[in-house]
């Protein structure tokens, strides 16, 4: 079961409709290991969403952007949903920080690749984004192994950037481009928001390293 207090802190663990859901789930069996799959299919259904961008025009076009941001927020509730059942639902079990981490980098990955081959977009920033949210969750686990605790500090953490990629769908749905300034050929929305990704992301990793050795010179300077 998941150490409660190395938890990511979510507001949204208090609404009552998700609580009476993670309570439905626990009735039914459901385990959070399962849960935690099932948001991996939500993070390669909204990379292949994105990817399909690409590849359609008008009514479908719309369609993919939309559906990418619905996968996109069904793979944020399963990771929300997952953890509920394993603590409030004492369904937890020996393999749940597995479960816990590793389908969140499979959906990370799998949807920023996407994100990369969507329309107007390109493929390299889709790589260096996926890159950066590894390498942010990593020097958060980094923390942890260090006694430093899970680090949750943003501006692009997990929630961060799949809120700006969400919104870059819905977005892309209605506008799907966006004139910097005026007079200048209209950038993607998609593309604009893998640099936010990017960029966040070299900051996120600044921040949590600069406060993991901020630990380590507190408590191994003697």
């Amino acid at each position: 079961m998941p150490d409660s207090s190395a938890r990511r802190p979510l507001k949204s663990r208090n609404v009552v409709l998700f609580q009476k859901c993670a309570a439905g789930l626990a009735r039914a069996g459901v385990s959070p290991n399962a849960i935690s799959a099932a948001s991996i299919v939500f993070g390669i259904l909204a990379g292949l969403a994105l990817a399909a961008t690409a590849h359609c025009a008008d009514v479908k076009l719309r369609a993919c952007w939309l559906a990418a941001a619905l996968c996109i927020q069904g793979r944020l509730l399963a990771n929300m949903l997952d953890g509920m059942v394993a603590v409030e639902g004492r369904r937890g079990g020996p393999t749940g920080d597995l479960w816990n981490e590793a389908p969140d980098r499979v959906s990370d990955v799998a949807t920023l690749l996407g994100a990369g081959y969507a329309a107007g977009s390109d493929p390299l920033l889709g790589f260096g984004a996926a890159i950066m949210a590894v390498f942010v969750a990593y020097v958060r686990a980094l923390g942890a192994s260090v006694g430093a605790g899970q680090i949750f500090l943003g501006p692009q953490a997990k929630p961060h950037r799949m809120a700006v990629l969400t919104g870059a769908g819905v977005l892309s749905a209605i506008f799907p481009t966006y004139p910097a300034v005026t007079g200048t050929p209209p950038i993607p929305l998609i593309w604009i928001a893998l640099w936010i990704v990017i960029l966040g992301g070299a900051l996120t990793a600044w921040r949590r390293l600069a406060r993991i050795a901020e630990h380590l010179r507190r408590t191994r300077t003697s």
